[in-house]
C-alpha cells in the first residue's frame, strides 16, 4: 500500500469518527456481534492459515487464537453497557454544593500494530477493545504470517466499513508511513527494537501509546514444588506455538536438590505431547522463518544440550531442547530466546535464584513452582514483572478478568477485558455546579474568616 493510500484512510477515518458513527452503545455492540459471527462461520480458514504460517495444529489454533478471540468479545459484548455508563465520584466540601463524576471517551483514530507469533489473536484483542470503546481502527498485521493476515483482512472487510476499520498490509515501508501519521493512540506488540521506534515516533504529536513487548522471563522451580506438575506445565508453556510467546519460560532457574529428578520429570512430559520423534508429529509447528530458524540454532551450544537438539532446515523445525550447565555469559542468556530451547540454571537457595532475576531488565512474565507459602510471597514482593503465576505457566493471560501488560522494558500499558476498555478511552473527570448557592471563599478580597474556613476546609 502507498503512503498516499495510508495517508486517505486515516483522513476517512478521521472524518467517519467525527460524524459520530462509531459512538452508540448499541451500534457498537451490534457490530462487533457481527464480527463475532464472522470468526465463527471463517474458523476452518483462519486454522488452515495459522497451520500454514507457524504450523499450529487445528486444536492449537482455536485454544491459543480463535477461542481466546471470541471469548474476549463475549466479554466486551456483554459489559460494555456497564463500563460506559458515567461514574459518580464523592464530592468534597470544598465544592459544594455540586455532583462530581467520570466519563469515559474514545480517543478517536488509533492504530493497532500486531506480531506474527500468534498473528490473529494478537491483532484482534485490541481491535475488539478499540471498537468496544468506540474508536475507528487502522490495524496492521505482520507481513511474516501471510496466510492469516490474508484471510483477516477479508473478514475484517466484511464486517467493517474501511473508514471504520481498515486492514493495512505489507512490511517495513507500510509500517513506516502509518508511524508517520498522526494517530490518537498506538497499541503495538513485538519487540524491544520496534518499540523503542513506536515510542519515538509517537511523541512527535505526543501520540499515548501501549507497548506489549518481552523479554526473558523465567521460571523457578524450588525444591519444596510438586515436580510432576511442575515438569508438565513448564513443558506445556514452554512449548506452545515452538517457544514463539512473548509470555514463554524463557529459562529455568532450579534447586540443585531437585534436578535431575526434574529434568527426568520433564522429558517425560515432553514425550507424551509431541512423542520421542517431535519432528514427525504434525501436530508440532515450526519455526516463522529462515532467519529466525537460524537465529535459534545459532543459540544453541551442542557441548550443553543433554535433551533434543535436532533440526529440520527443510521444514524450520527445532526440536524441543534442553541445555544444562547454562551461565549468564551463554548466548542462550543474552536475548528472549523466541524458541523451544530451555536453558537451565540452578541454585542452592532461592535467594540467589531471586538474585539472578532482578539482575536482569524486568520481564513481561514470571513463574513459580513451590509449595512453600513463605517463598511465593517473597517472590510476588521482591521480584518486579508484568504478571505471571504461581505453580503454572502462561495462563495468566488466557482470561479477559484480569489485565496483561508488561513493566519497564517489557512494555506499558495492558489489555483484556475491561482493561482494553479503558485503554482506548480517556476518563473526564466533570463537576457539575448548582447555581442556587455560591460560597464565597474563594472570591476576592480575602478576609480572616475566609482563611479559617479554607484552613478548615482544606487540611
Amino acid at each position: 500500500m502507498t503512503e498516499k493510500e495510508i495517508k486517505s484512510i486515516v483522513s476517512r477515518q478521521r472524518a467517519y469518527y467525527a460524524s459520530g458513527a462509531t459512538r452508540g452503545v448499541k451500534d457498537r455492540i451490534a457490530i462487533l456481534k457481527n464480527l463475532q459471527t464472522a470468526i465463527r462461520d471463517r474458523e476452518a480458514e483462519l486454522c488452515t492459515a495459522l497451520q500454514e504460517d507457524l504450523g499450529k495444529s487445528a486444536s492449537e489454533g482455536y485454544m491459543c487464537e480463535i477461542g481466546l478471540t471470541l471469548s474476549e468479545l463475549a466479554c466486551q459484548i456483554k459489559h460494555l453497557r456497564q463500563w460506559q455508563k458515567p461514574r459518580r465520584r464523592r464530592t468534597d466540601l470544598t465544592n459544594f454544593h455540586g455532583r462530581s463524576f467520570t466519563v469515559r471517551e474514545p480517543y478517536g483514530c488509533v492504530l493497532v500494530m500486531a506480531p506474527w507469533n500468534y498473528p490473529f489473536l494478537l491483532c484482534m484483542e485490541p481491535l475488539i477493545g478499540a471498537v468496544a470503546a468506540g474508536n475507528c481502527c487502522v490495524l496492521k498485521p505482520s507481513a511474516y504470517a501471510p496466510a492469516t493476515s490474508r484471510v483477516m483482512a477479508e473478514l475484517i472487510r466484511l464486517v467493517f466499513p474501511e473508514e471504520y476499520v481498515a486492514v493495512v498490509e505489507g512490511g517495513r515501508k507500510e509500517n513506516g508511513a502509518l508511524l508517520e501519521e498522526r494517530f490518537d493512540y498506538i497499541f503495538f506488540t513485538g519487540g524491544i527494537t520496534v518499540g523503542k521506534l513506536v515510542m519515538e515516533k509517537a511523541s512527535a504529536h505526543l501520540t499515548p501509546v501501549t507497548l506489549e513487548l518481552g523479554g526473558k522471563s523465567p521460571c523457578i522451580i524450588d525444591k519444596t514444588s510438586n515436580l510432576k506438575r511442575a515438569a508438565a506445565r513448564l513443558a506445556f508453556g514452554k512449548y506452545l506455538n515452538c517457544g514463539q510467546t512473548c509470555v514463554a519460560p524463557d529459562y529455568l532457574l532450579i534447586d540443585e536438590s531437585v534436578k535431575e529428578r526434574f529434568l527426568a520429570l520433564y522429558v517425560q512430559a515432553i514425550e507424551r505431547m509431541y512423542g520421542r520423534e517431535p519432528l514427525e508429529n504434525p501436530d508440532y509447528g515450526k519455526i516463522i522463518n529462515q532467519k529466525h530458524f537460524d537465529r535459534l540454532l545459532g543459540l544453541i551450544d551442542k557441548a550443553k544440550v543433554v535433551y533434543g537438539g535436532e533440526a529440520n532446515p527443510d521444514t524450520l523445525q527445532i526440536a524441543p531442547t534442553v541445555m544444562d550447565g547454562v551461565t549468564r555469559r551463554d548466548a542462550v542468556m543474552q536475548e528472549e530466546i523466541f524458541g523451544p530451547i530451555l536453558p537451565v540454571i540452578t541454585f542452592s537457595r532461592i535467594e540467589q535464584a531471586f538474585a539472578f532475576v532482578r539482575k536482569g531488565e524486568k520481564p513481561l512474565a514470571a513463574y513459580l513452582f513451590s509449595e512453600n507459602k513463605k517463598t511465593q510471597r517473597r517472590f510476588l514482593r521482591l521480584l518486579s514483572f508484568g504478571g505471571g503465576c504461581i505453580n503454572d505457566t502462561v495462563l495468566h493471560l488466557a482470561t479477559s478478568q484480569m489485565g496483561f501488560g508488561g513493566v519497564g522494558y517489557s512494555g506499558m500499558g495492558s489489555y483484556h477485558g475491561k482493561k482494553s476498555f479503558e485503554t482506548f478511552t480517556h476518563e473526564k473527570s466533570i463537576l457539575q455546579k448548582y447555581t442556587w448557592i455560591d460560597l464565597p471563599l474563594r472570591y476576592a478580597p480575602y478576609k480572616r474568616w475566609k482563611d479559617w474556613l479554607v484552613h478548615l476546609f482544606l487540611r
